[in-house]
């Protein structure tokens, strides 16, 4: 299945709050940079590195089937990639068991991690000594893993298929999307590796977030073109935020790395909506992209945000002071998330 190896995660002022402050924490999960892009071809199975100025592609390589989401380690070393396997959310019969191992230095792959007996690995975080958290849905867990050792540490019931995970930014806690499986979020304590909690979700939740500061997680609603705004101090739904551009859910929510910006793609309607992170109620700025949005990349200025349009096979470069597409370029056959580093 793989080929061989080569040797060598705000809106903090939506409502007033006397909650104590947590303190301010990297955010490894909201990479940025201007060494490079790496982006998942998705549907061409591979990884493809590109220059971050200019947007050419330098070199790929190719994968194992469907790979989807991706960590960068907080050195900006390695990239982690889940290895999904051959079909999709409820309907993936021939599931992986692998996350691969990529150097970023030399643009090859080194290894992987076997994730067996667990199936199905998809969303994936990393916190700031390197250990990753992955959501295997099919086996229905939160897997800790060691990625020096390529161990797991633990593997965490979620209650429901976990397609997509949030962690906090001091990794005290992690957030869990359900989809349509489940009718709730489910809440992981990290500390104790245990689920502590169920966020009341009625739709199913999609994709999902935490704010740079770690006082908010946003979930996007399955059904419904809204945003859930989330308390991490009490775990509870605090605020709701309707979309304007779709009237069908949504797909994935992302933060500038400031956490001034918010940022919600559609993949039914081909649109962005960028909001003030601060001010969610205040009005929208919709973007018309590409056909199937599905991930974000944010500059290392903050200037412009590159949409992946997983449908299409194009990059949409959106400027985001003036809200609107200044560029497209083609990128592989389909990708779904790309980072810079």
């Amino acid at each position: 299945m793989m080929k061989r190896w080569v040797t060598v995660a705000g809106a903090a002022a939506v409502a007033a709050s006397s909650m104590t402050s947590r303190a301010a924490t990297a955010d490894y999960n909201n990479p940025t940079g201007t060494k490079g892009l790496v982006l998942i071809d998705k549907i061409g199975r591979h990884i493809r590195f590109l220059n971050a100025a200019s947007r050419q592609e330098l070199s790929n390589i190719e994968v194992g089937v469907a790979p989807h989401d991706l960590a960068i380690s907080p050195d900006h070393k390695t990239v982690y990639v889940p290895i999904y396997g051959d079909g999709v959310y409820g309907r993936n019969p021939n599931p992986g068991h692998e996350i691969a191992v990529i150097d970023l230095e030399s643009k090859q792959q080194t290894g992987a991690i076997d994730v067996s007996p667990y199936q199905a690995p998809h969303g994936i975080q990393i916190d700031a000594k390197g250990t990753l958290y992955v959501t295997c849905d099919l086996s229905r867990k939160l897997l800790v893993i060691d990625p020096k050792a390529r161990k797991i540490e633990a593997a965490i019931d979620t209650e429901g298929t976990g397609h997509w995970v949030a962690i906090l930014p001091d990794a005290s806690k992690a957030y869990i999307a359900n989809k349509n499986d489940r009718p709730f979020v489910s809440v992981i304590d990290l500390r104790v590796r245990k689920m502590v909690g169920r966020i009341d979700a009625p739709n199913g939740t999609q994709g999902i977030v935490a704010s740079p500061d770690g006082k908010r997680v946003v979930a996007v609603d399955y059904a419904e073109p809204r945003l859930l705004i989330i308390d991490t101090e009490a775990d509870k739904v605090v605020d709701a935020v309707t979309l304007e551009g779709n009237a069908r859910g949504w797909f994935k929510p992302r933060y500038s790395p400031d956490g001034k910006t918010l940022l919600v793609c559609s993949t039914g309607q081909g649109v962005v909506t960028i909001l003030d992170a601060a001010a969610v109620h205040t009005p929208q700025h919709v973007v018309t992209v590409g056909r199937d949005p599905m991930g974000f990349a944010i500059s290392a200025d903050g200037a412009t945000a590159l949409v992946a349009n997983h449908g299409d096979g194009t990059v949409s470069v959106v400027d985001l002071k003036q809200a609107k597409v200044i560029d497209t370029f083609k990128a592989g056959s389909g990708i779904e998330t790309l980072a810079y580093y």
